[in-house]
């Protein structure tokens, strides 16, 4: 879904880059803030658990990046896979997704 240049003129289902910005801001807070507890929780937790937890967790940080990166080149909004806009309300849920459900949903068989 392209992005609403205009922060003043919000349109019905589309977020402003600013809007987009702050939810992709702190989506990488939270998972920073979920790297450093697991950093944190040491001997304490299963290593093995702890291993796969970081890892996913740092891939949803390369994802936010990429997203911030389509937000710079217009793109961010827009499926990867049809092209079609990415609706606001799965923006908002993951701010940093590529795909509109159904495209993803064939990435990931």
């Amino acid at each position: 879904m392209p992005l609403d240049a205009s922060p003043a003129d919000p349109r019905p289902g589309r977020l402003t880059a600013h809007e987009a910005r702050q939810r992709l801001e702190h989506a990488r807070n939270s998972r920073m803030a979920q790297l450093q507890a697991l950093h944190e929780s040491g001997q304490s937790t299963d290593a093995h658990l702890r291993s796969v937890q970081t890892e996913a967790t740092q891939r949803v940080l390369k994802e936010i990046d990429k997203a911030f990166a389509r937000i710079a080149d217009g793109s961010y909004g827009t499926c990867l896979g049809c092209h079609k806009p990415v609706p606001a309300e799965r923006l908002e849920i993951l701010p940093y997704t590529r795909y509109c459900v159904a495209c993803q949903g064939r990435t990931d068989a």
